[in-house]
């Protein structure tokens, strides 16, 4: 059994082995991909957005309204961006949430396609809904949790929460300029402390 195992192994590193001629291009090529990717990394804060830190969102500033009227509602001492927007019932679907979600946002800001009005998908109106009856559950009866559903409400029946409670907890945001001075974290630099010292001093 390991002796087939090492075979295997011998035969796929035999496979992805350039000839010798390519070996020291090929080095190169991974060597500045992976540069890039972890340059790309880097610049796009990519580790924060394994965290629940509400900070997170405004790595694309174009998120500070919303970030600004948060931290000034009532939510912003129960709960964070990611109890609301995130599905929250098992760990496998708010990460393939989180990844799917964070795709699409890259693409839009990178590209520079956002909308004047930030409007919410469908799969986060779900999010949203879910977690709004997961909080409040204990204030709500039967009869009105089954008039918020999200289903019925797609098919044009029923309601939503924020039908009614519209401005919560984001208050008046109805474009990127609603909150213009508003006080939000700023962006971590691209280049690192040690690079600008560095630079600096000469």
């Amino acid at each position: 059994m390991a002796s087939g195992i090492i075979k295997l192994i011998h035969k796929l590193i035999t496979f992805f082995t350039p000839p010798k001629n390519w070996q020291i291009p090929v080095i190169v090529i991974l060597g500045i991909l992976g540069g890039l990717a972890l340059l790309i990394l880097r610049l796009s804060n990519a580790a924060s957005y394994l965290s629940d830190n509400p900070r997170t969102c405004v790595n694309c500033h174009v998120m500070a309204p919303e970030y600004a009227t948060w931290q000034h509602s009532s939510h912003t001492r129960v709960a964070t961006c990611n109890d609301c927007h995130v599905p929250q019932d098992n760990i496998f679907r708010r990460y393939a949430f989180k990844a799917t979600d964070g795709m699409r946002h890259s693409y839009v800001f990178t590209f520079r396609l956002e909308p004047q009005v930030i409007q919410i998908k469908l799969a986060g109106k779900s999010a949203v809904q879910e977690n709004c009856i997961r909080c409040h559950n204990a204030l709500l009866d039967r009869v009105t949790i089954r008039n918020i559903s999200l289903k019925d409400f797609r098919h044009g029946q029923g309601h939503l929460c924020w039908d009614c409670h519209r401005e919560t907890p984001h208050g008046r945001v109805h474009s990127l300029a609603s909150a213009p001075y508003a006080r939000v974290p700023r962006l971590t630099p691209a280049i690192p402390e040690w690079i600008a010292k560095y630079i600096n001093k000469r």
